[in-house]
């Protein structure tokens, strides 16, 4: 989902960056150096970027392009069958993409960005007065059509709420509640989806623009750029995003429909709410700040990421960040309680609304450390 960091994280990181120089958002190869001397550290981020890049972000990107045509080819299905298996398969193939989608959120830049394929797949709230107009209308769902409709009407959400109902009473929906024009418009957003997502990995393999312009890959690979100016820019980027997400989290998707006060709490804004599965979103969200700080993916292997980084600056806060965000994804995971409660009903309840804020606080904290401690010990490096 689309957001914008809070003032303190944009001053955190603005500081940052006029300091030190060279971010994807600042083209100027005329950097000053970060702070020397004695109490600097010295690390060779190479191994780290190009294991991040290709084991982490790009390889994130594909199974998610793979699940997005498992999607695709289901709703095919769901349409040829039109049976309560068929419509089952398709909604657990929503959901299986969207766990790589909210993972490859901790790392919202470069062709998701300046391609706006962020909005095109992942616009909230959906617009579903524009839904139901489009679907009580003649007009016809092909993808070419489809493509060129509002955000607001495709994507995840479009294909969520089509998927799932409106997710008031359950997220059960029966294939006796589908029409045919329904799955229609459903085929039709996964297949855009399926085209926004091969952009995605193309963007980031072979071109960022598909004009000639380098694989985004090959900017943070080879540093020295109108991108990134050096190394520095590169992890800058990198910390950049976990932060952003961790602040998306506690601070927008979760603090914002949980409100002041189970009076004051808003489930209109809760994201992912048809299908129940805010709070799956939520915590892959931090599972995705997991894989870039581990340079894991899945756990598939064991090759540097910010971690490592960290570690070679300070041990102890290295030690601190795993912790919390170990601690982040596990308040979340609490949230839905021994009685599975959906986020859209835990902020309207008393005793989950604690475990809610619990979840706030322990991002909160990991927040902070990103901010207040790991951006600081950016400047402390010695290239």
């Amino acid at each position: 989902m689309k957001t914008v960091l809070n003032s303190i994280t944009a001053v955190v990181l603005a500081s940052t960056l006029v300091a030190c120089g060279s971010s994807s958002s600042d083209d100027s190869a005329d950097v000053s150096p970060p702070i020397t001397g004695t109490t600097g550290f010295s690390y060779d981020a190479t191994s780290l970027i190009k294991n991040v890049t290709e084991e982490v972000i790009i390889d994130g990107y594909e199974i998610l392009n793979s699940k997005a045509t498992v999607l695709h080819n289901a709703t095919l299905t769901l349409l040829e069958s039109k049976d309560e298996a068929a419509l089952s398969a398709a909604q657990q193939a929503w959901k299986d993409a969207r766990v790589f989608w909210e993972q490859g959120e901790s790392h919202i830049f470069g062709p998701v960005d300046s391609l706006s394929i962020d909005p095109h797949l992942d616009t909230w709230p959906l617009n579903t007065a524009d839904l139901e107009a489009l679907l009580a209308s003649n007009t016809s769902f092909s993808a070419s059509n489809v493509k060129n409709f509002d955000d607001g009407v495709q994507g995840f959400h479009t294909m969520e709420f089509l998927l799932f109902g409106n997710g008031l009473e359950d997220n059960n929906k029966s294939i006796g509640e589908m029409t045919i024009r329904e799955m229609e418009y459903l085929i039709a957003c996964a297949e855009v989806f399926n085209i926004h997502t091969q952009s995605l990995v193309d963007a980031w393999s072979i071109s960022a623009n598909a004009g000639g312009e380098p694989a985004y890959k090959d900017y943070l690979l080879a540093p020295g750029n109108n991108k990134y100016a050096s190394e520095l820019g590169v992890i800058e980027e990198l910390v950049n995003g976990v932060i952003g997400i961790v602040d998306e989290v506690g601070n927008g998707k979760i603090a914002e429909p949980f409100g002041t006060s189970k009076e004051t709490s808003d489930t209109s804004l809760v994201e992912s709410q048809y299908s129940w599965n805010s709070l799956t979103d939520f915590s892959n969200n931090i599972v995705g700040v997991k894989n870039v700080f581990l340079g894991t993916f899945s756990g598939e292997n064991d090759s540097p990421g910010l971690k490592a980084f960290i570690n070679a600056g300070d041990k102890e806060l290295a030690v601190k960040i795993e912790t919390q965000i170990e601690a982040a994804i596990a308040a979340i995971n609490a949230i839905a309680g021994d009685n599975n409660v959906p986020f859209r009903q835990a902020i309207k309840d008393d005793v989950a609304r604690v475990r809610v804020q619990a979840a706030i606080d322990a991002l909160g904290s990991l927040q902070a450390s990103l901010e207040e401690e790991v951006v600081p010990l950016i400047k402390k490096w010695n290239l």
